[in-house]
């Protein structure tokens, strides 16, 4: 799925809308900000932990969509967005207590996928840092048995 400029704009104004209520505040303990995708109706919905909306947005391109992996690609377009947003610091000034998680959840509030995880200390296992770990660990167990 290829968002058009405008929708990605769309969705990390919306983002920045709903974070916005968790700056210059007192800490907050948030332990995930719930963003929910619906096909059907292009609508993206952000929720606290208590299902308080943060804000909403329509994406044009999600009401035509007529594939079957509608969340593997809303998964990938959100967390590559996060992650921007991260690596340019728009994520650095919340008033919230790490750690706190994006995830991308259905209509049943069900976590599809944790989009970003806000965690100083921690790191989130994904495909890309596992490849070749197989092989590695292998190798390594090989290696200490010979010894």
């Amino acid at each position: 799925m290829k968002l058009s400029q405008s929708s990605l704009t769309q969705i990390e104004k919306a983002i920045e809308e709903a974070i916005s209520k968790y700056h210059g505040c007192e800490e907050t303990i948030v332990t995930d900000i719930h963003l929910q995708a619906h096909p059907e109706s292009g609508e993206l919905l952000l929720f606290d932990d208590d299902d308080n909306q943060l804000a909403a947005i329509t994406i044009d391109e999600w009401t035509n969509y007529d594939g079957d992996d509608f969340y593997t690609d809303v998964e990938r377009v959100l967390s590559t967005l996060l992650n921007n947003m991260k690596t340019a610091g728009d994520l650095d000034k919340l008033a919230l207590m790490k750690p706190y998680s994006f995830v991308l959840v259905d209509d049943d509030k069900e976590t599809i996928a944790e989009l970003l995880l806000m965690d100083d200390d921690t790191l989130l296992l994904n495909d890309e840092l596992l490849k070749g770990l197989d092989e590695e660990l292998d190798t390594f167990l090989k290696d200490l048995l010979e010894k």
